[in-house]
């Protein structure tokens, strides 16, 4: 008993201690902030628990938000096969602060990416996403968060360029529906930079989907906060870089915060701000051992019922299809890849066009040499396309070459994969020569730019999106409704017999490069 007694006094002191004022108890340690951010996750759903994990250990001791800058519901198996549903269900889980669009939330219609969004329960920022008929935004320009006293601002930027590389989501028909404020993009923002102090925002924090490298809008990240002022970081995607930390000036000349975590959860952006600073660094995913049982146990669920879809084999490789080079770059994007004539093959033969063109940057990952599964085919295409027939004469079908290999050695999406077309690129004067069609009896013969030839490609690139709209015009004499991984699967079981030999072991010489 008089041990208890004991205890229960020491209880008491401890109660009594901790409810006095901060002149007796010491004054209280001010809590930082946190925000943990990720941009360009594509799919790659086992990152989310970690995320979420960490957002619950930090909370013990900061102020914690969780966002994401885009590019999320497409470019892996697990939004491919389920149209984004998969990645909501797990995204749901998390429970984000806020999100921004990235350019491949736009790979489906708005309505349908909007009911995902709606799913996910996330507030959605988007500065400069408007209905171009009402001139209204679509959401929410910005969002204020209190942590504490302090006020952050959240703004939301898409890059423009998405108008152009998912053009049927802002159109029906020859009616545009919705629209990224290109022309006016610095002045949109700087509008939401200026709302958002005049109510009390000390830190402006842009989810940016904008990216490091210029396109043809001329607009990226650093040229949004050289145009500028008012904003503290920009936490960025799109471009898929690794910045832990880089400094651009604004229009005032007062530095400006850029952050980039790459793609697919390679890290986990952590921004810490405490004592009126704000300093980004990136986690390695590997070294975050952290978990979320609740969002673990919704990634488990969408892995069985994925595995269920995607275990069947499909065809055995005895090389490795590559994208990347030696230095990890996008050689999909910049030169012909072995997995590029793969692809390229199984659309020309399977629908009997003269020739076949693949946008690079709608192939999307390589793989390792064995067992290839539907899953593995899904995660190369994994995106919502099919494939169509256009007639084009052999002018334009220079023209479409030289344009789309002209940014060599810069990475571009639009860069032409092919099969049943050779040619040589000069990148000097960034044009092409020695244009040659396989004709059917399997030799190469000049192109006859008179001529008009069929040509397989996505409905993307056709429709408006892929090389730089160079076939939008032309005349479609067959509209596929089969998803065009789906052709692949076809050409690798019926047509290779279920084995991809070592005629694929390197480039086939398609695509000539002189520098």
């Amino acid at each position: 008993m008089k041990h208890f007694n004991y205890l229960l006094c020491a209880v008491l002191a401890f109660v009594m201690m901790s409810v006095q004022p901060a002149s007796a108890a010491g004054k209280q340690k001010k809590k930082s902030i946190v925000i943990l951010y990720e941009n360009d996750v594509h799919c790659a759903i086992g990152g989310y628990q970690a995320i979420a994990g960490l957002r619950d250990a930090v909370s013990d001791t900061a102020y914690v938000a969780v966002v994401s800058c885009g590019d999320f519901v497409q470019g892996g198996t697990a939004g491919a096969i389920s149209r984004g549903g998969y990645v909501a269900d797990v995204m749901r889980t998390v429970g984000y602060d806020a999100i921004t669009l990235g350019n491949h939330e736009f790979d489906f219609p708005v309505r349908h990416t909007d009911s995902l969004l709606r799913y996910i329960g996330a507030p959605v920022v988007s500065a400069n996403l408007y209905n171009h008929e009402t001139n209204k935004p679509v959401y929410q320009p910005y969002l204020i968060k209190k942590f504490g006293k302090t006020k952050i601002a959240f703004i939301g930027a898409t890059t423009p360029g998405a108008l152009y590389t998912e053009m049927s989501a802002f159109y029906d028909g020859d009616r545009q529906i919705y629209d990224l404020r290109e022309d006016c993009f610095y002045t949109t923002l700087q509008a939401s930079i200026n709302a958002a102090r005049k109510q009390g925002a000390k830190y402006v924090v842009v989810l940016s989907h904008l990216g490091e490298d210029p396109d043809r809008t001329g607009i990226n990240s650093h040229t949004l906060a050289a145009h500028t002022t008012g904003i503290d970081i920009i936490l960025d995607g799109h471009t898929h870089s690794v910045i832990e930390h880089d400094t651009v000036l604004n229009a005032a000349g007062r530095p400006v915060i850029v952050t980039e975590t790459g793609t697919k959860f390679a890290h986990i952006g952590h921004l810490l701000i405490r004592d009126g600073r704000l300093t980004p660094s990136l986690l390695p995913f590997g070294t975050v051992s952290e978990r979320n049982a609740r969002v673990k146990a919704a990634t488990d669920s969408v892995e069985w019922l994925m595995r269920e879809k995607t275990q069947r084999v499909v065809c055995h490789s005895d090389v490795p299809l590559t994208i990347l080079n030696e230095q990890g770059e996008q050689e999909v994007r910049k030169a012909e890849t072995n997995l590029g004539d793969l692809v390229c093959d199984g659309y020309r033969v399977i629908t009997g066009a003269d020739i076949a063109l693949a946008n690079g940057g709608g192939i999307r990952t390589g793989k390792h040499a064995g067992d290839l599964t539907y899953g593995d085919i899904a995660d190369i295409l994994p995106y919502d396309n099919n494939l169509w027939i256009v007639e084009a004469s052999g002018q334009r079908i220079i023209d479409l070459l030289q344009k789309n290999t002209s940014f060599i050695p810069v990475e571009d999406g639009s860069f032409p994969q092919v099969s049943g077309v050779r040619f040589t690129v000069h990148v000097a004067d960034r044009t092409v020569s020695d244009v040659e069609i396989l004709n059917h009896e399997g030799q190469y013969e000049p192109i006859d730019p008179q001529r008009t030839y069929t040509v397989s490609t996505l409905d993307y690139c056709v429709t408006g999106g892929g090389f730089y709209d160079m076939l939008k015009d032309c005349k479609v004499v067959y509209r596929g409704n089969e998803l065009y991984r789906d052709v692949l699967v076809r050409y690798l079981e019926h047509n290779l017999g279920g084995h991809i030999s070592n005629d694929y072991a390197e480039p086939q010489g398609r695509i000539r490069i002189i520098r």
